[in-house]
């Protein structure tokens, strides 16, 4: 399957249906229009010669556009994170892939302060110089029979490269994946089976599109089932996400944690009556959130778990089908098994250890980064680098990051397990990260940092109740708001970093 001549087949079967809802600019775009217009992109990006061109433009109808027109001119797009440091981002993707050209948009490098990076073109500047000869051309391309039309953009195979994402860096520097067409496709089918989506869903598109979790799940999900995508740009304008998701009545919602709880503090009821699903992903779901959204909206928010490896979806909960507290069921077409952390022999059902995954799913490695992704894939299985526990009944339970367990005293502690349990205890308002630093005596010690201040005798008595003593924070330290990645996740490589620096004597 190549995704976008199923784009195509879809654009030529729902013609005038809305494929995208832009909100931001308020214009709608019909899958009919949208085929003219990647058609017309198409054309402009094919007289670039690089094999890989940069996008950096906000999630709206403009930013699908560019990826669909950039693949049917035959060439991969590398989506650049301009949630941070923009232009550096944009130059060490330049770098990494060895190409020039960056799609990007001006407006957004206004709004964010971003300085013009050499091989930049804007946007606008090409949707400004498109002329009659440019869309009737298009216009009468897309009334080819679809087998001439097919024929007539680029072909390929399946183990093409769809799209370059980055990983986070929340933890060291960005990795470039390769996600193929077979990755991103088979993902797709197998989120739509689970959550059994039809063509006349509505989906909201708010999470940016160089996060894999927004290029899969609010881009390509909906455009290969034929759904309408209303797509805004800032998932941090909480009360006007909330508008949206009234007015357009939208059935299919996912976010991180952070934006869920966002929007339950800035929505009223009967916003989010016409949802039928809302799956939370990137973080740990808090049960307080979980709550709120039950007792709020009458709304069971489920939560699920991937990786920018896997395209992203291993495993999620669903209404009628979620265990709270785990990330709900691995898909159909995917292979978990949880390995041993020394000697990498499969576990039990109920066994904690390291979480594997092999299916369709996993990338087709880490681009020029042969070593890292030999280290990464064996036989077929992909290492998420993240503990785990499989049940009895298919369920996934998430324990955090293995970079996250810390050794104390020859005990393994996990700070995913402590957070967990200090969030349940906190003031409301008040957030935290447990973070390790170095103990010349223990070899490591546990810091909480907070985004407020706390009672903190009266919260160790309380953490001392659930947790030994060795899991237990040795240090507070109060950082105010904590720094976060474009997909709403916690940067806890540069919480960590604050949190040493403050405790420097």
């Amino acid at each position: 399957m190549l995704l976008h001549q199923e784009f195509i087949k879809n654009a030529k079967k729902f013609g005038a249906k809305p494929a995208i809802i832009d909100r931001f600019l308020e214009k709608n775009v019909s899958y009919d229009k949208a085929l003219i217009a990647a058609l017309i992109l198409a054309g402009k990006f094919r007289k670039y010669h690089d094999g890989f061109i940069g996008i950096m433009v906000p999630t709206s109808a403009g930013c699908m556009l560019t990826v669909l027109g950039v693949l049917l001119a035959g060439k991969v797009p590398v989506m650049i994170n301009y949630s941070t440091g923009a232009a550096g981002n944009a130059e060490y993707a330049q770098k990494k892939c060895g190409f020039k050209t960056i799609i990007a948009s001006r407006a957004l490098l206004e709004k964010i302060g971003c300085r013009l990076v050499p091989g930049m073109v804007f946007l606008e500047d090409i949707m400004a110089g498109i002329g009659a000869v440019d869309k009737v051309g298009a216009l009468v391309k897309s009334k080819l029979p679809l087998p001439l039309l097919l024929k007539s953009v680029h072909q390929g195979e399946p183990d093409d490269n769809l799209v370059i994402l980055f990983t986070s860096g929340s933890e060291k520097d960005p990795k470039a994946v390769q996600l193929t067409h077979r990755n991103i496709g088979s993902n797709v089918l197998d989120i739509g089976r689970v959550l059994t989506v039809t063509s006349a869903d509505v989906m909201l598109a708010n999470l940016p599109l160089f996060h894999v979790f927004g290029h899969n799940v609010d881009f390509w999900l909906p455009l290969l089932y034929g759904m309408t995508i209303v797509s805004y740009a800032n998932p941090l304008e909480y009360k006007k996400i909330c508008s949206i998701v009234r007015e357009e009545k939208v059935t299919l919602m996912v976010g991180t944690p952070s934006f869920f709880a966002g929007y339950l503090r800035q929505s009223d009821p009967g916003d989010f009556a016409s949802l039928r699903v809302a799956v939370a992903g990137a973080d740990k779901t808090p049960d307080s959130l979980r709550a709120g959204f039950l007792q709020k909206h009458g709304l069971e928010l489920c939560e699920g778990y991937g990786t920018t490896e896997t395209s992203p979806v291993v495993a999620t909960n669903l209404p009628g089908a979620n265990k709270p507290g785990s990330v709900g069921k691995v898909l159909p077409g995917v292979r978990v098994k949880i390995v041993d952390i020394n000697s990498g022999e499969a576990l039990p059902p109920g066994s904690e250890g390291k979480i594997l995954v092999k299916g369709d799913l996993v990338m087709k490695g880490y681009f020029d980064d042969l070593e890292e992704t030999s280290l990464r894939i064996k036989d077929g299985w992909y290492e998420t680098g993240d503990m785990g526990v499989l049940d009895e009944e298919g369920f996934l339970w998430h324990r955090g990051r293995l970079k996250r367990f810390v050794k104390i005293g020859g005990e393994m502690v996990s700070l995913v397990r402590v957070e967990s349990v200090m969030l349940d205890l906190l003031p409301e308002g008040v957030d935290c990260c447990v973070v390790e630093v170095p103990d010349s005596l223990k070899g490591a010690r546990i810091v909480a940092a907070l985004t407020g201040e706390v009672n903190e005798r009266k919260l160790l008595k309380a953490m001392a109740a659930e947790l030994p003593a060795i899991s237990l924070p040795r240090q507070f330290v109060v950082l105010g708001e904590f720094p976060k990645m474009g997909s709403g996740k916690i940067d806890f490589r540069t919480i960590t970093e604050m949190v040493r620096q403050k405790l420097q004597p």
